[in-house]
């Protein structure tokens, strides 16, 4: 890949100030981020300053000067009053969806998705066409610069506070460079997100697609503390690790790399190098027209996650699983309700398994919250509580 010369690398801030002056030092801080938090669950219905700060454990005093700045910068509005048990009825506030935007991408192997995300998480609107990842950097980021130009007029404004992008790994998502990408070893060591970043104008988040998904699965969690695998199976194959709420990369960034654990010694070469990999069995068995069979495989591979992180289950997604999903569903389920049979004891019940929420904007959604999450205290990013260890 030409753009790999380091003569053509670009270099640009990984976090410079979003959509031409969005930043705002009311989106800074732990404090901050428990409120808004707190407003966002809320939805619509609205929260009272007494309720915020009982739920956050801060003064009155605190919570009051933290949302009169959200106010003064248009993120949270009055909602309205709520009876009170004594004195007089309690002003409401809540988030304003639209104050400020996210735009997310899915660069995959051949199709680029673009959505335009507000604060609530809800897609406001999304883009996808087709991107092929082998034709180069220079291409790759036209596609995108094209893609955003296509959006409505909201992901041009100041209101938008960055860019998330999901790409297949490896990646190391801290210093926004790819590795050798399944299938595409050209990119091993180019500066996306400086790239995009450059491009764009904007901040940019780069993360691995399964992590990306499974970020934005885990916004949908209540209680934020469940431990789930979900499993993508499209060009390639990967997993996105939740545990205890908090999303999983690993010590060197490198884990989920699902796809890649040898099932078959003298199996079919996958895209890796390696021989007998669950992606290229599935991924072959896919090919060939025989989905219940891929499912089988990729079943047997979940069962070996559950034994290894005892996970509360499995969700899946991906344009192949999509393609049959009763079936990749049933031949999972069957090889986790298999599991359950031969490794319980008789009575704990198999591990769930169901179809990932978004469909096939899944990980385009979960590339939006790469931006969003963090201004909401998500465990898994910078201001978020509990977060497992190597998961930022």
């Amino acid at each position: 890949m030409t753009s790999n010369d380091p003569a053509e690398r670009v270099a640009a801030p990984a976090f410079a100030p979003p959509g031409g002056g969005a930043g705002l030092p009311a989106l800074r801080g732990h404090n901050t981020a428990l409120v808004l938090g707190l407003l966002r669950t809320a939805g619509p219905a609205g929260v009272s300053r007494l309720e915020l700060a009982a739920h956050t454990g801060l003064t009155p005093q605190a919570v009051s000067k933290i949302t009169a700045r959200l106010r003064a910068d248009g993120l949270v509005a009055e909602a309205g009053r709520r009876a009170s048990t004594g004195g007089k009825p309690r002003t409401v506030l809540c988030l304003v969806p639209g104050a400020r935007y996210a735009i997310g991408l899915h660069l995959d192997r051949d199709e680029l998705t673009a959505v335009l995300t507000d604060l609530a998480g809800r897609t406001v609107a999304e883009r996808t066409a087709p991107l092929d990842l082998g034709a180069g950097a220079p291409a790759v980021l036209d596609a995108v610069a094209g893609q955003l130009a296509a959006l409505p007029d909201e992901a041009r404004s100041p209101r938008v506070l960055g860019v998330g992008a999901a790409c297949p790994g490896p990646l190391d998502h801290a210093a926004g460079v790819l590795r050798r990408v399944t299938g595409f070893p050209d990119w091993d060591g180019f500066p996306l997100r400086d790239a995009l970043a450059h491009r764009l104008g904007l901040p940019v988040v780069l993360d691995k697609d399964t992590n990306a998904a499974a970020l934005g699965l885990a916004q949908r969690e209540p209680g934020g503390r469940g431990s789930f695998g979900y499993l993508h199976l499209g060009t390639g194959l990967g997993a996105g690790l939740v545990l205890g709420g908090a999303l999983y990369r690993g010590a060197r960034t490198g884990a989920g790399e699902f796809g890649h654990q040898v099932l078959h010694l003298d199996g079919p070469r996958c895209g890796c190098g390696k021989r007998g990999c669950v992606e290229a069995l599935c991924l072959d068995r896919a090919a060939r027209g025989e989905p219940a069979e891929a499912a089988r495989i990729l079943g047997v591979a979940a069962a070996n996650l559950v034994e290894l992180l005892d996970i509360d289950r499995v969700l899946l997604g991906g344009r192949t699983v999509l393609a049959s999903p009763g079936t990749y569903v049933r031949g999972v389920a069957d090889a986790l309700a298999e599991q359950a049979r031969t490794r319980g004891d008789g009575r704990t019940p198999a591990v769930p398994v169901a179809l990932a929420e978004g469909g096939a904007r899944t990980v385009a959604d979960g590339a939006a919250h790469l931006v969003l999450a963090p201004l909401f205290g998500s465990p898994g990013t910078p201001f978020g509580a509990g977060a497992a260890p190597g998961s930022r």
